[in-house]
């Protein structure tokens, strides 16, 4: 992957990762690095599953896919962080 590439999937995770944050509705105990990494994991599982699903194509779905798996991974590792928390 050349460093283009690499530049784009960061922004692009920071992108999809935020907006990611601000839809799950509770606080989440997450930090920065770790929203990033849900963001880009949310990007490249999205685009996955516009190509299998045949409309990669289409950005504006793609984008949709990306964010709602971004809001799946957020809302599994806010619960996971907080019952390592507690307990």
């Amino acid at each position: 992957m050349d460093p283009t590439g690499i530049i784009s999937a960061l922004v692009a995770g920071i992108v999809i990762g935020l907006i990611a944050r601000i839809l799950v509705p509770s606080m989440q105990p997450i930090g920065c690095i770790v929203t990033i990494v849900i963001g880009i994991l949310g990007a490249f599982i999205g685009l996955g599953i516009g190509e299998w699903a045949g409309y990669g194509d289409q950005w504006l779905l793609v984008f949709l896919t990306q964010v709602f798996i971004a809001i799946i991974l957020v809302a599994i590792t806010a619960a996971l962080f907080r019952k390592s928390n507690t307990g």
